[in-house]
């Protein structure tokens, strides 16, 4: 069989990074704290959709929070786990990773992470053309083919081109325990500054999803901080007199994101949208509603702009995980987690 090339696209874009260049942050929409029912309408086939807290949660989206949640507090980091990157209940294998497992692989690591990837590409890729093809299935085909329709969904639909959706995803359980614990400095003060703003406190968790807490984390792209401020950015919703880098700041950035949400829930009207913004920017959300319409599920699903890629179509789903453990993580950390002491006067602290 000869197996064609095989390009996995995973984007990794960072926060507020098409967030407009000036704003009047007087003329945004107020956010209302809305007593919601339980369950609300869904597509046909699944779930009904829920709350998170005050947070819309479509039922077309458990399994990604699924996949989070296991991401976050079930597997570890030397345990990768190769899905399909749009049907995020499709997870074909995890697979321990030999030897010491530091945060970031080796050379060796990452070689045997490609080959395993590739593995499971080239059995995809077989057995859709023996099932184009009628020829004999293997005992393996068959419990493969087993596993794609336990998701749910129909065969032929799944493993079209289920070959090119092969993904690896490392288990961040040992990372998700450290941020909770780093947040228990900032969480109290956090969440004041987005009450004081007339926004969801919740808010808050945000930095679970881009940094796991850590002040100076930096990115690829240039977003730097626990909140994860692109240059532009900082000088829209975090102005100051540019002497000091206030991105390196975890309340002053707490500030700058409550501005920003405030302004993104204004424009875009929900907030499912509006945190996605925050990795996809308010332009590329607007450009998703034109095309999709204002129901996210369907632009998780259906929306295929050329920057909307697995990052963008995740970072809600990653946001509710996160705040599901981090509300309940007796539940996922049985071992308890010790956090470490809330911010003294004088260090960071919010206007009360």
């Amino acid at each position: 069989m000869q197996f064609g090339l095989l390009l996995m696209i995973a984007l990794v874009l960072n926060a507020c990074s098409s967030t407009s260049p000036s704003v009047n942050y007087e003329r945004t929409a107020a956010y209302r704290n809305t007593d919601h029912s339980s369950t609300i309408s869904t597509q046909k086939g699944y779930p009904p959709a829920t709350y998170s807290g005050v947070f819309q949660k479509p039922g077309e989206l458990e399994p990604a929070v699924e996949f989070w949640r296991k991401t976050y507090a079930v597997w570890h980091r030397s345990e990768v786990a190769f899905h399909d990157d749009r049907y995020m209940n499709v997870v074909y294998e995890v697979m321990v990773l030999p030897g010491y497992v530091a945060e970031g692989l080796t050379s060796d690591q990452k070689t045997i992470v490609s080959q395993r990837r590739d593995f499971w590409k080239v059995q995809l890729a077989g057995l859709e053309n023996k099932l184009r093809y009628n020829a004999p299935l293997n005992a393996s085909d068959r419990q493969l083919i087993a596993k794609l329709q336990s998701s749910g969904h129909q065969l032929n639909k799944i493993l079209n081109g289920a070959s090119e959706r092969v993904r690896s995803q490392r288990g961040t359980r040992e990372r998700f325990k450290r941020g909770l614990e780093i947040s228990g400095r900032y969480d109290s003060q956090f969440r004041k500054i987005f009450r004081n703003a007339g926004l969801p406190e919740e808010l808050a968790l945000l930095p679970h999803v881009e940094s796991s807490f850590q002040p100076a984390a930096k990115s690829s792209a240039g977003a730097v901080g626990m909140w994860q401020f692109t240059k532009s950015a900082a000088k829209t919703f975090m102005p100051g007199n540019g002497r000091v880098d206030q991105r390196l700041d975890p309340v002053a950035s707490a500030y700058g994101a409550a501005r920003y949400l405030s302004y993104a829930y204004g424009k875009l009207g929900d907030w499912p949208t509006a945190i996605t913004s925050y990795n996809h920017g308010i332009g590329g959300m607007k450009r998703a509603q034109s095309q999709a319409g204002r129901n996210f599920s369907n632009i998780v699903t259906a929306y295929d702009g050329p920057a909307f890629g697995f990052a963008s179509r995740n970072y809600y789903a990653q946001f509710l995980a996160a705040r599901e453990i981090a509300s309940n993580p007796r539940q996922y950390f049985a071992e308890g987690v010790q956090y470490e002491s809330p911010l003294g006067a004088g260090q960071y602290l919010a206007v009360e």
